[in-house]
């Protein structure tokens, strides 16, 4: 009937130790599950990405046909032609994803959390996944963060800036010298190709890390996130 509301994402969930003021999303790499991307995180840190006052959600992309799997089904935010950034993107299944993923910005503005207290991004295609998403849909959230991610060169991400007079939310890029897979160049390119489109962004390199997440690079991330989301002071009535 084209009225098929999409099912809700499943999510694993970090819930705030004290009063939630503020909320950040993580989108897993292609393959992966929220679950996976948490746990993995838990084990780099030895313990969750908690936060006194933010709420952690770890979406799971719906299985799809995945191209680079030969059409086998995956967990991933999108679909790819190739895992290359020389080639068209494929929209489609990126703006029906925008459109799931823009209900979980909802619910969180519904629980009574602010547009400009939510933070989005993810490793490898979820970073992806995030900047299409905040840039081109959210452009009023905290901050985009992107671990190992790029965009397709002439990035439907490209052509909503340019069109863009507006303030935009801060990007926080890490990206490893030896990534075999996403290499680190595509990371750079991108940095620069947003930088050049008014995008205050910063690129963290990572010499000798492969297409992983490291323990230095969460660090710095969560200091990113708290400088984003500080605690709010108590609102006196």
């Amino acid at each position: 009937t084209g009225m098929a509301v999409p099912a809700a994402l499943q999510k694993s969930v970090v819930s705030p130790a004290g009063r939630h003021t503020a909320s950040l999303i993580f989108l897993h790499g292609s393959g992966d599950t929220g679950q996976g991307a948490r746990a993995w995180i838990k084990q780099i840190l030895n313990q969750d990405m908690a936060f006194q006052h933010i709420k952690v959600i770890y979406p799971t992309a719906p299985a799809r046909p995945y191209t680079p799997m030969k059409g086998a089904l995956s967990t991933v935010w999108f679909d790819r032609y190739k895992i290359s950034n020389d080639c068209p993107e494929h929209l489609e299944s990126i703006d029906s994803m925008c459109q799931g993923l823009s209900d979980l910005i909802k619910d969180e503005m519904k629980n009574g959390i602010a547009k400009k207290r939510i933070l989005i991004g993810g490793f490898s295609m979820g970073g992806g996944m995030a900047m299409h998403l905040a840039y081109r849909f959210h452009q009023d959230v905290a901050g985009v963060f992107a671990l190992s991610s790029f965009l397709n060169r002439g990035s439907a991400v490209y052509q909503a800036l340019k069109r863009n007079e507006g303030v935009l939310p801060e990007l926080f890029q890490c990206h490893g010298t030896a990534d075999e897979l996403v290499l680190y160049s595509w990371g750079k390119e991108t940095n620069e190709m947003l930088k050049s489109l008014g995008v205050p962004a910063s690129l963290h390199t990572f010499p000798n890390l492969h297409h992983e997440l490291s323990r230095t690079e969460i660090e710095e991330l969560k200091t990113w996130i708290v400088k984003k989301l500080p605690v709010e002071a108590a609102k006196m009535n």
